[in-house]
């Protein structure tokens, strides 16, 4: 799995995506490769009290204690019949590791993130839903759930934290205009308010990085872009065009270069701190530092000022 990763890592700005393919009843979802650190047969879990119901418990690998998210619990909202075949997918965002039960592994697919399209609110839940996602991988329609949403709703504490804001003290407004792409319905409105609280007024939202991108073109050709967009903030992970590929453009443009961005993902790890450096990013940050974003943000736009 290492030399698959590695293989996407390496590549700058492709817009492609490794998909790891995997089922539960016997539906078909996926999980971004980038997320996944191992996989592995399941094995006995201790139970631990006063925890969301879709935490199984811990299990302690090679010496690691990690915790255990039933994921067909977690979905199907009752007990399910667990079996030696499980697999455990291990995986590593927000700089956390955390260990999912699933059915069965398929395999993984490498597609580009045009053929990832947003489900609608009819077949994803809502706004509630946990499907960030649904991808053409060959003949199949696999659903990529959020593990991140999935994630902050069995312990919010490990998610943004508007208070972090709070904390750093009285701030001035700012009418600088930000473009922010996000396709995280709860995190769009988590960053959202946390940077209106910490003084930023002037925020246009994207569902990914092509709506921005389409946006960005609009504004150069219309000869405006001092003062239609001071600073870009994207995710990494988004449907039709991710962060990094808007990185790639953004960057190797002769004018746009100009404007200071930063990537803020859950994906930051060394691997893709060197990948997002190659492309030009200005900063490279993991979510849920939203405090810490806010630092950066101060600090580009006084430079750039």
């Amino acid at each position: 799995m290492e030399e698959q990763k590695n293989g996407i890592l390496l590549e700058s700005g492709t817009n492609e995506i490794e998909i790891m393919e995997f089922t539960i009843d016997g539906n078909l979802y996926g999980i971004n490769v980038a997320k996944v650190r191992e996989i592995m047969m399941s094995a006995p879990v201790k139970a631990m009290p006063h925890t969301h119901s879709a935490v199984e418990g811990i299990f302690k690998p090679r010496g690691t204690v990690l915790t255990v998210v039933d994921l067909p619990k977690y979905l199907n909202g009752g007990e399910t019949e667990k079996s030696d075949k499980d697999v455990f997918i291990i995986t590593n965002f927000n700089k956390m590791y955390i260990a999912f039960r699933v059915h069965t592994v398929v395999g993984i697919s490498r597609i580009s993130w045009k053929d990832i399209q947003k489900p609608d609110k009819v077949s994803s839940g809502g706004t509630e839903g946990v499907a960030t996602g649904i991808a053409q991988c060959g003949k199949d329609l696999v659903t990529v759930l959020d593990f991140e949403k999935i994630v902050a709703e069995i312990a919010p504490e490990t998610s943004i934290q508007i208070s972090e804001v709070s904390h750093l003290g009285p701030r001035e407004t700012s009418s600088q205009p930000i473009f922010i792409a996000e396709d995280s319905v709860l995190l769009t409105s988590m960053i959202e308010k946390s940077l209106r609280k910490a003084g930023y007024d002037n925020l246009t939202m994207f569902t990914n990085g092509q709506e921005l991108w389409n946006r960005l073109c609009e504004v150069k050709q219309a000869g405006d872009i001092e003062n239609k967009v001071a600073l870009i903030i994207t995710d990494i992970e988004m449907p039709q065009m991710d962060g990094h590929r808007l990185t790639k453009l953004v960057k190797d443009d002769a004018e746009l270069k100009k404007i200071p961005l930063i990537i803020f993902s859950s994906l930051i790890s060394d691997e893709m701190r060197r990948k997002g450096r190659q492309l030009g990013a200005d900063e490279q940050l993991s979510k849920p530092e939203i405090g810490h974003l806010v630092d950066v943000m101060d600090s580009l736009l006084k430079k750039k000022k």
